[in-house]
């Protein structure tokens, strides 16, 4: 739930602060995002090794659907926030595709040229 991804703790990562430092684009357009709750290394993988070695391949992001569906898989709780967050039913929506594909998750927003 948001809750959980708000919480989560970054233990070994560098926190999001980290990340906007040389990011600062990226950052920019997360101020308007929902994601903006969630931190950086929660899809794109612990970046301890990441500013000393400059090599993006220290990290891995996670572009699966499972993560995304961690939060916008359909299901409603009663009395709990998860109704305010975009789902789908993923038995239905774009099956064989990445959500990354048609969605950019830095901005929440759908890629027009998808």
């Amino acid at each position: 739930n948001v809750d959980e991804w708000k919480n989560m703790p970054a233990v070994s990562y560098l926190g999001k602060e980290v990340c906007v430092e040389c990011h600062d684009d990226e950052g920019e357009k997360l101020e308007f995002s929902p994601h903006i709750i969630i931190q950086c290394e929660n899809c794109h993988g612990p970046g301890r090794d990441h500013p000393e070695t400059g090599n993006p391949e220290t990290m891995t992001i996670d572009r699966s659907r499972l993560l995304c569906l961690r939060c916008h898989a359909d299901l409603s709780y009663a009395n709990s926030s998860r109704a305010d967050l975009s789902a789908i039913d993923p038995n239905e929506h774009n099956v064989d595709s990445e959500c990354v594909q048609c969605h950019n998750p830095h901005t929440a927003e759908f890629k027009a040229d998808a």
